[in-house]
């Protein structure tokens, strides 16, 4: 019998497998579960607009019958505004988890006051509508407007600063509301400078996988 897995959605296309692979990296090292990560085809720079949104929900639901039929017991949807997370709950039988509400249930124990830092100029409603009244304070690194732009030098410090501005707004928690936040690993230097917790979506979604695979 084939082994069960968590199974990995990204909405960044790449042939790159370090790419492809640095969320399921990322999980299999901090939680311990197995993980297979595929991307879905032809949006190269991802989720930015309500048009990327739009186009990629279909290939998300497609992908993620994909994994099941391939062994995943949990999905994950690896992108921060949850794109068509209740399409794909209807269309498979396993668990399916949001980095983008995952993220939102685990600020909101962690702080009253959460700052959300993205790469559009709204809060995805994935995490502004859990967070309600507790959402304080949102911004974007300048210059960001794709999970692309974040992989440069100049997109660490523009996040660094968004983040500082976010603090100083009065958040004493930020969630980062773009998993490309993760593929740059800028979670713990945040936190260390800042002094704030500092909610990284991927990480969030990998908690909530884990305890319904315990389920």
């Amino acid at each position: 019998m084939t082994a069960s897995f968590v199974g990995i959605v990204r909405v960044l296309t790449s042939d790159d497998p370090a790419v492809v692979e640095d969320h399921g990296r990322l999980l299999r090292r901090r939680y311990g579960f197995p993980v297979e990560s595929r991307c879905i085809p032809d949006q190269p720079n991802g989720i930015h607009d309500d048009a990327t949104h739009s186009a990629a929900e279909p290939k998300i639901v497609a992908l993620a019958r994909e994994l099941e039929r391939a062994g995943a017991d949990t999905v994950v949807i690896s992108c921060a505004a949850d794109p068509a997370l209740d399409a794909v709950r209807t269309a498979v039988d396993v668990p399916v988890v949001g980095a983008g509400s995952a993220a939102a249930g685990l600020a909101l124990s962690l702080g009253r006051r959460v700052g959300v830092l993205g790469i559009r100029d709204e809060t995805p409603q994935a995490i502004a509508h859990p967070l309600g009244a507790h959402l304080v304070a949102s911004g974007r690194p300048r210059g960001v407007h794709s999970t692309v732009d974040l992989r440069t030098p100049e997109g660490t410090h523009a996040t660094e600063e968004a983040a500082a501005r976010l603090v100083e707004a009065g958040a004493d928690c930020l969630v980062l509301a773009c998993t490309g936040f993760t593929s740059i690993g800028i979670r713990p230097a945040l936190e260390r400078r800042l002094g704030v917790p500092v909610v990284d979506a991927v990480l969030a979604a990998g908690l909530v996988a884990t305890y319904r695979r315990d389920g």
